[in-house]
């Protein structure tokens, strides 16, 4: 039996993230037979994402476009999500594990009674049942599972799932006029934003994070240089956000923000528990740090004992004559 799969895609600054692309190529993996994967893009002016959200895969694109979805509020969301949950009539939904879909994801299942798993890594077809595995215990252990009725909810962890290509697919393009919510229990009064760079930490391909070890604000400048030079982000400990050297924003580890980028460097980073929960499964780690006993050490794939002072400019240099050929 065919099935409708629905993904809510999630934009910033007026251009798609790039886990809605993920969160599509999830949707197919999810799907038992021929399912019909459609997306939902909610926001104000934004029709110009219709041709981006055309890729593979996709038949039908739900457009909600109105001033008052210009920023994300839980119940505003929530409310115009389910007009078109109710319109698509959805087996399964598929958000971000971004800020965003943490906050949306449970409360849509809350309002379906439908069944909800959360940060998933991996999904696979096993038969007629569809496996999810999500990481457990701060990442020391992973669990699979699935589900037995529809509809359900899942998020997906950003950099883990492959992202569908763009195409010249031509998918249905339907526009849900917005309903406001009759009572709101919470109002906007203002944004502030706090951005670690041009680059979203967590969909990075690239890491580049410190600790105490950088001594001081200063001491992010050589970690911001090799990360923009190697197009990646810059991030921090817990350890270093709470002295003061960088904005909370930068935070990776337990209580910050999970990364899982193709390469990250742990720059003056001893490697406590709370911050490999955040960082452990990246798929190369690169650790400098001038105690040659520190804990991030254990889980480096490649460990140079140094002052990061010192190490980082070196590598800079060198990455310099590589990309010059």
């Amino acid at each position: 039996m065919n099935q409708t799969i629905l993904v809510v895609a999630e934009h910033r600054n007026g251009t798609l993230r790039q886990v809605s692309y993920e969160a599509i190529h999830a949707a197919k993996l999810s799907s038992i037979g021929e399912d019909h994967i459609v997306v939902a893009v909610l926001g104000y002016q934004i029709d110009h994402m219709i041709d981006d959200l055309s890729t593979n895969h996709v038949e039908q694109i739900y457009l909600m476009d109105h001033p008052d979805l210009q920023h994300y509020h839980p119940e505003v969301y929530a409310s115009a999500l389910k007009q078109i949950i109710d319109i698509s009539n959805p087996d399964g939904i598929i958000f971000g594990h971004t800020a965003n879909g943490r906050d949306l994801a449970p409360m849509i299942s809350a309002m379906l009674d439908a069944g909800q798993i959360s940060d998933v890594t991996k999904i696979e077809k096993l038969e007629e049942q569809i496996e999810f595995t999500r990481p457990i215990y701060a990442g020391k252990a992973f669990e699979k599972k699935s589900f037995q009725d529809s509809p359900w909810v899942i998020t997906i962890r950003p950099n883990n799932i492959r992202a569908a290509v763009p195409s010249d697919s031509h998918p249905v393009i339907e526009k849900v006029i917005y309903t406001k919510p009759i009572v709101l229990q919470t109002v906007i009064r203002d944004i502030v934003r706090k951005t670690t760079g041009k680059i979203d930490l967590a969909e990075a391909n690239i890491v580049v994070a410190g600790g105490r070890g950088v001594k001081n604000e200063d001491g992010f400048k050589p970690l911001e240089e090799l990360a923009e030079l190697l197009g990646g982000a810059v991030g921090a400990s817990r350890g270093a956000c709470d002295a003061g050297y960088c904005d909370y924003s930068m935070q990776i580890g337990q209580t910050g923000k999970v990364v899982t980028p193709e390469l990250y460097f742990a720059c003056g980073i001893s490697g406590a528990i709370q911050h490999v929960a955040g960082m452990s499964q990246s798929r190369i780690i690169v650790a400098i740090n001038k105690d040659p006993e520190a804990p991030i050490f254990k889980i480096a794939d490649y460990g140079i004992v140094g002052d990061l002072f010192d190490i980082v400019p070196l590598l800079t240099e060198e990455f310099k004559k590589v990309l010059a050929g």
